[in-house]
């Protein structure tokens, strides 16, 4: 069963301990994980300004993504005074974050990495 809202996941501990350093730029992949494969789906990037919203939040958030994903990377970048990145640089970091993904899955472990309830996940190698 998924985690009652203000209970706390992974994902709220996560971005609580994160934002105390101050606002920041996340970079979000969602994939579909169909073992033993994880691909990338849609990708985007916000400005994350406040720790109030929570892991509900971001699914409600993720939703207009318009595809069924099963989990969420999440990469903040930080840049100048205010933390945040200006939305081109933002956008050249994600293509690169996109094309290295598409090299290496095991990328998605350098990000904060959760499923669809807000627990961690990580990718580990096929064997």
């Amino acid at each position: 069963m998924p985690p009652s809202r203000g209970l706390g996941t992974d994902f709220d501990r996560w971005l609580g301990k994160l934002f105390r350093k101050g606002p920041f730029t996340a970079l979000i992949v969602l994939v579909k994980i169909a073992e033993p494969k994880v691909e990338p789906l849609r990708s985007t990037f916000v400005h994350v300004v406040g720790d109030e919203i929570d892991w509900g939040d971001i699914v409600l958030m993720l939703r207009g993504a318009g595809v069924n994903w099963d989990g969420a990377a999440f990469f903040p970048t930080r840049g100048g005074e205010s933390g945040l990145v200006p939305d081109a640089l933002a956008r050249d970091r994600l293509r690169e974050l996109e094309a290295a993904l598409r090299e290496d899955r095991l990328v998605l472990n350098k990000g904060a990495f959760f499923d669809v309830w807000g627990r961690n996940l990580e990718v580990q190698e096929a064997r």
